[in-house]
C-alpha cells in the first residue's frame, strides 16, 4: 500500500457532525483485548498529532501556514474524540489502566521484534520490562481493591507477573537522555516505530498525570503517582530517539504518514465491524492530511515527500502473542539500568553513580514506596501476590510470591539469585 497513490478526499468533507463523532462504545465484557489496545493506542496517536500541531503553530510566523495547520488539527481533534469516546461509561479507571499497560507491553514487544536499528531495539527492550511490571502492580491493586482478576481483561494475550521491579526503575533524570536517530539514513520502520512508541508512552503519561489523583484511596493514588513518574522517564527516553535536525514540515509529513500506516494496519486486523469502519474512515481522512503535508513541504521547503518517507508502508503492525519474547528479555535483562546513553548491568556501575544517589533520595524508606506496598499488602491479606503465569518466572529471584523483591536491579547485593 502506497498512500501517496490514493486519491485524497477534500479536507472540508472530513468534518464530522456530533452524531457521527459520538460513537457507539464497546462492551467492556465482550470487547477483544486487542480491539481495546488499538483504541487506546490510536487515541494516543491522535493526541500526539494535536500536540505536535499546536507546537508547530506556536513556532511558526507564517499565518497562511498556520491556517493550514489549524485546518487539519481541527479534524485530528474530532478523530481523537471519535476514538477516545469508544470507551464505555461503565469501564472503571483501573480497568482502563490495565488496558493502557497492555498496550505498553504488547506494542513495545512487537516494535522491538520488528526494529532494524540495534540501538532503538535496545531502548525498546529496556523499557518493555518496566511497563510489564506496571501491569503486575496495577493488577494487584485491582485484585486487592475490587476483587477483579486482571487476566479476565487481557485474557491469555499477556502474562501478569513481575518485570523489572518498579522501585528499581527510578533513575537520575540525566540518565533518561538517549542518543538520537538520523532520519536521513534511518529505515522507515525506525521512523514509524519511534514516533509510535513515543505517542503511546506520552498518552500514558498524560493519562496518569490527569486521573491518578482521582483514585478513591490513598494507596491507589500513591501508585499512580509513582508510576506516572516512570512514564515521564520513558517519554524522555523515547523522545531522545527522534531526530532533532528534522524540520517542522518533515516531521508533519512523518506524523501524517504514521497515522495512515497505523489506521491501515488496524483496519486489516480489526474484528469489531463498528470499530473497523472507524479505522477505515479515519484512514481516508489521513490520506488527505498526508497529501496536504506533502504539498506544504514542497511549497515551503522545496522538498519532495520521497526525501522523508519511501511511499509504500513497511510491514503492517499486527498485535499477537509476545509472551515468549518477553520471557526471554526478562531472563536476560532484568538487572540492567541506564548509564547516560548506555545500558549497563547495575552491578557494573561505580558506587558513586547517580543512579544510587537518586535511589537513596527517593527510595531510602522502602516502606513508603507504593509499588512495593501494593504487593506487600496483597501478600499479607491474601497470602501471596496476584499473578497469571503460564509457567514459573524466568528469573529465580522473582519467583517468591510471598515476598516482594525490592533489591534486584536496584542494588549490588551479592546474595541475589542471578539468572
Amino acid at each position: 500500500m502506497n498512500p501517496f497513490e490514493q486519491k485524497p478526499i477534500p479536507l472540508n468533507d472530513s468534518f464530522m457532525d456530533w452524531e457521527t463523532m459520538y460513537p457507539k462504545p464497546y462492551s467492556k465484557h465482550d470487547v477483544d483485548p486487542y480491539t481495546k489496545v488499538r483504541i487506546i493506542l490510536m487515541n494516543g496517536i491522535e493526541t500526539e498529532a494535536v500536540f505536535f500541531s499546536h507546537q508547530f503553530h506556536r513556532n511558526c510566523a507564517d499565518n497562511n501556514l498556520r491556517r493550514e495547520l489549524a485546518m487539519t488539527r481541527r479534524i485530528e481533534q474530532q478523530q481523537q474524540k471519535h476514538v477516545n469516546w469508544l470507551k464505555p461509561i461503565d469501564e472503571t479507571q483501573l480497568e482502563n489502566t490495565i488496558g493502557y499497560e497492555h498496550v505498553a507491553v504488547d506494542l513495545t514487544a512487537w516494535l522491538a521484534q520488528n526494529e532494524p536499528d540495534p540501538y532503538v531495539k535496545e531502548t525498546l527492550d529496556f523499557a518493555l520490562l518496566e511497563d510489564f511490571d506496571h501491569l503486575y502492580r496495577y493488577a494487584n491493586l485491582m485484585d486487592l481493591d475490587q476483587n477483579i482478576p486482571a487476566h479476565q481483561l487481557v485474557k491469555n494475550y499477556v502474562e501478569i507477573t513481575p518485570g523489572r521491579p518498579t522501585i528499581a526503575e527510578h533513575r537520575h533524570p540525566q540518565e533518561a537522555v538517549r542518543g538520537y536517530t538520523d532520519f536521513k539514513t534511518a529505515d522507515i520502520r525506525t521512523k514509524v516505530n519511534t514516533l509510535t512508541i513515543l505517542a503511546a508512552e506520552q498518552q500514558t503519561m498524560n493519562f496518569y498525570m490527569n486521573i491518578g489523583n482521582t483514585y478513591y484511596n490513598d494507596l491507589g493514588r500513591q501508585l499512580y503517582m509513582e508510576i506516572a513518574m516512570i512514564e515521564e522517564q520513558h517519554v524522555s527516553q523515547y523522545g531522545s530517539l527522534l531526530d532533532p535536525n528534522a524540520t517542522w514540515l518533515e516531521n508533519l509529513l512523518l506524523h501524517e504518514y504514521n497515522e495512515c500506516y497505523l489506521y491501515y494496519s488496524f483496519y486489516q486486523d480489526e474484528k469489531d465491524p463498528h470499530v473497523k469502519a472507524i479505522w477505515e474512515k479515519h484512514f481516508h481522512q489521513e490520506i488527505a492530511h498526508l497529501h496536504k503535508a506533502a504539498e506544504l513541504l514542497a511549497k515551503y521547503e522545496n522538498k519532495q515527500w520521497q526525501e522523508v518517507v519511501p511511499g509504500p508502508f513497511p510491514k503492517l503492525l499486527q498485535f499477537h502473542d509476545t509472551r515468549d519474547y518477553l520471557r526471554k528479555i526478562l531472563g536476560e535483562q532484568v538487572e540492567l539500568t541506564l548509564d547516560k546513553e548506555k545500558v549497563r548491568n547495575v552491578h557494573d556501575l561505580p558506587d558513586n553513580h547517580p543512579f544510587f544517589m537518586y535511589q537513596d533520595k527517593i527510595n531510602h524508606d522502602v516502606n513508603t514506596v507504593a509499588s512495593h506496598l501494593v504487593i506487600d499488602r496483597h501478600q499479607r491479606m491474601k497470602g501471596e501476590d496476584y499473578r497469571a503465569e503460564v509457567r514459573p518466572h524466568p528469573v529465580e529471584a522473582l519467583r517468591n510470591r510471598k515476598e516482594d523483591n525490592t533489591t534486584i536491579g536496584r542494588t549490588k547485593s551479592p546474595e541475589l539469585s542471578r539468572v
